[in-house]
């Protein structure tokens, strides 16, 4: 008999090409995993809230956030490499755009409630980083959710409302709050938090340290509500 589940809170923007690594290598874990049940919740925070409707070209993006394109070089190396052990292909060629993420966040935070939520953000994810799809485009993410059975209409009414691109933004403030400045960020039991697109190994070790006990046999014992000792 297992007492709870373990659950994991992992904040994440779809612009953070980490949190793509970082989503794969938690799925490792999770399948390598034998103990206590996992639950894993997707949060929202935007690396750049302030990035324009129409988006930034790769160039002037990369240029803006970090100089010298020389300079950036070795770090998308290092991200196409670690995309590989992780079966992601990341695509930073031409067409490549960065986006306002807000709209996704909305689709995904209905994507929750309808239960599709990981399944969404793995398609958002792969749409962003290796397919260079636009998607600051209205008809991008239309056919993207036509894919999970939405219709123009449904998509088109959920980016639009302000409501839920409040609760988002709420949602991002409070994380920021408890101190979350950088993504991923992995929240475990309300408690213990990972930093970064950490290996396996990692979550696997945080999940043994919380795990409960689990009782396997149970028989005639005292505690603090027995009736019989």
């Amino acid at each position: 008999m297992q007492k709870e589940k373990i659950k994991v809170d992992v904040v994440s923007d779809v612009a953070c090409p980490w949190c793509y690594v970082g989503k794969k290598r938690l799925e490792k874990a999770l399948e390598q995993w034998k103990g206590t049940p996992v639950e894993v919740e997707w949060h929202p925070y935007q690396l750049d809230p302030n990035m324009p409707t129409e988006g930034l070209d790769r160039t002037t993006y990369l240029t803006n956030k970090f100089g010298d394109m020389e300079r950036i070089k070795p770090m998308t190396d290092r991200l196409i490499d670690a995309g590989k052990d992780e079966g992601i292909t990341f695509n930073f060629g031409e067409k490549w755009l960065a986006v306002n993420t807000l709209p996704l966040h909305q689709l995904l935070h209905v994507a929750g409630e309808e239960g599709f939520k990981n399944e969404l953000k793995e398609r958002f994810l792969k749409a962003y980083f290796d397919e260079n799809l636009h998607l600051n485009k209205t008809e991008g993410l239309v056919s993207i959710m036509k894919e999970f059975n939405w219709d123009e209409q449904k998509t088109k009414k959920v980016i639009r409302d302000e409501n839920i691109a409040y609760t988002i933004k709420q949602e991002i403030a409070h994380y920021q709050q408890l101190g979350v400045t950088g993504v991923p960020f992995f929240i475990i039991n309300d408690k213990y938090g990972i930093s970064g697109a950490q290996p396996p190994s990692v979550f696997l070790d945080a999940f043994a340290q919380v795990s409960p006990i689990e009782i396997i046999a149970e028989g005639d014992s005292c505690d603090p509500s027995a009736e019989n000792c």
